[in-house]
């Protein structure tokens, strides 16, 4: 009988030990995954000034995917807010640079100003177009505070394509790509403004 008593106990304290480890596990993996998303937050929305949203944008995906645009494609995007109102938006863009896809994520305010680009993911060469993934960016900081219309549709260009841009040093087709495609999101914001924070603040 003491044995099989043993046994018993054994037995419950082995199950309360499996049952312990799983719950660890699951709250464990709750709590990583959090963590995860926090620094991977950090790191998108560095492209935002921080005092410009208090709301997490991640959380406010905007209602379109894989919208074709003339040089690039916009995969997604993000609502911004400040106090409840919309302060900016977060395009996810992708065109096609010298060795591959360039994934960017542009940052436009409300009123159609450039606040800053980031690039997410690409392929270019190492020292070449591959330094479009430094960060901070030199070069992509030079388009910080453009819109639209500013400069004009002729100067959304490089300068050796009569534009108003100096392209980074032995990386044309990166940097003719990359131009392209914040004039196309700059433009797709133009064109539906109102549709983007009204449908973002309203998710």
């Amino acid at each position: 009988m003491s044995r099989l008593l043993s046994a018993v106990i054994l037995a419950l304290l082995a199950s309360l030990g499996v049952g312990m480890t799983y719950w660890l596990q699951q709250g464990s993996a709750t709590h990583i995954a959090a963590q995860q998303r926090l620094i991977d937050s950090h790191a998108l929305l560095d492209v935002l000034p921080g005092a410009s949203f208090d709301n997490q944008p991640l959380d406010h995906p905007l209602a379109f995917t894989d919208i074709a645009l003339t040089h690039s494609t916009l995969l997604g995007g993000y609502l911004a807010t400040r106090a409840d109102q919309p302060s900016a938006v977060l395009l996810r863009s992708q065109t096609v640079g010298y060795a591959g896809s360039i994934e960017l994520l542009i940052a436009i305010d409300i009123n159609g100003k450039l606040l800053g680009v980031k690039t997410l993911k690409q392929a270019e060469t190492p020292g070449l177009g591959g330094r479009l993934a430094e960060w901070p960016n030199t070069w992509l900081q030079v388009f910080t505070g453009k819109s639209r219309n500013e400069p004009a549709d002729s100067g959304w260009a490089l300068k050796k394509d009569q534009g108003q841009f100096d392209q980074m040093a032995g990386a044309t087709i990166t940097s003719r790509a990359v131009v392209n495609a914040l004039h196309d999101a700059l433009r797709y914001f133009d064109e539906h403004r109102q549709v983007l924070l009204e449908n973002g603040a309203h998710e």
